[in-house]
């Protein structure tokens, strides 16, 4: 039965929605929990239910995210037939259109035509949970309708499952509907689609604001949370770099925090995240943080509610603080303190 889907991730919507984080990346290639991006969940959910052609729809800047994924050998979708197919748009994108532009699915329409399964399944690239996308076309065929819509607790999850015929109808008769988006179409035709419900209990992080990204990833320090994620039987996949192990030094502190390889600490860290290769000055202070790769910390700092995109420099004895529900950004390769006249 899994063999009947292919995958569909729109990493085009929602591009804004995380600000400072996005100006350089797609949403899907935004870090997230020490060592993924946000794509890697929902592409490991659909490799983990048995989906063998997943396309990824993208908008530029998409160079870190083609980065990323590369020839898909990560979540074994290296593969002669089928496999991993990176579909950017050279159209503009109507941010306001929805989930699943209509323009840039029938740019590239071939992929749905050249394909041989029967289903699609169709999400964004920000929602962290595990889907089992096998468990929904069963629901999806016992229903017979038109299309099977995810929910948790009622409320859309931007993940659809619609036979792959249908699905050209609506790309190929878009213009003469005026419906611009797949989302426009699920809210605007309920007429004329049956649709039906499937109900995910799971763990799910809708990562679409600055304040969700830093509540839901402090959520993971939680072992009990990082459990619900992070399943045995369905891994989460990425892209693999190696690193030196962390370096502490005798003034280094670290607490209820996740540590990735290759940092060197040589202050305080508290409810943190630290990503690959992370320096903290002595004396210096990060609580309730969330630290990208290559980012340097000098001496004396205090940071608290900060999100410090990757290869931050950060002088001595500088003090950033925000809020969970307003947390201070720095943009990737931003400069502060003494650091900006060298």
């Amino acid at each position: 039965m899994n063999k009947q889907m292919l995958g569909m991730i729109d990493t085009a919507f929602n591009q804004r929605s995380l600000q400072d984080l996005t100006a350089c990346r797609s949403i899907g290639a935004v870090p997230f929990a020490g060592r993924y991006r946000l794509i890697d969940f929902i592409l490991s959910s659909m490799v983990n239910s048995g989906i063998r052609s997943v396309a990824v729809f993208s908008k530029p800047p998409y160079r870190s995210l083609m980065d990323h994924l590369g020839s898909g050998k990560e979540w074994d979708l290296h593969r002669k037939k089928d496999g991993l197919f990176f579909l950017p748009s050279s159209l503009p994108h109507d941010d306001k259109a929805g989930l699943g532009s209509f323009p840039m699915f029938f740019e590239h329409l071939d992929y749905l035509e050249r394909s041989s399964q029967q289903f699609a399944v169709i999400t964004n690239s920000y929602t962290v949970c595990q889907i089992p996308f096998e468990h929904v076309l069963k629901r999806h065929l016992e229903s017979g309708c038109d299309l099977t819509e995810i929910c948790q607790e009622g409320k859309p999850l931007d993940m659809y499952v619609i036979a792959k015929k249908r699905l050209k109808e609506l790309i190929e008769g878009h213009r003469e509907t005026g419906l611009n988006s797949f989302a426009e179409a699920v809210n605007k035709e309920r007429e004329s689609l049956s649709v039906s419900r499937y109900e995910h209990s799971g763990y799910t992080a809708v990562i679409d604001t600055p304040d969700n990204y830093l509540l839901h990833s402090l959520k993971l320090i939680d072992p009990a949370c990082w459990r619900q994620v992070f399943h045995m039987d369905r891994p989460v996949f990425t892209k693999m770099k190696n690193e030196p192990p962390v370096k502490y030094s005798k003034t280094g502190s670290v607490k209820q925090s996740i540590i990735a390889d290759g940092c060197v600490i040589e202050g305080e860290v508290e409810n943190s995240i630290l990503f690959r290769g992370v320096y903290v000055g002595k004396g210096t202070k990060i609580k309730n943080s969330i630290i990208m790769q290559k980012t340097q910390i000098g001496e004396g700092c205090r940071l608290e509610n900060v999100i410090c995109d990757k290869d931050v420099k950060i002088g001595q004895r500088i003090e950033m603080s925000g809020t969970l529900d307003l947390p201070f950004v720095l943009k990737k390769g931003a400069v502060q303190g003494a650091l900006m006249n060298s």
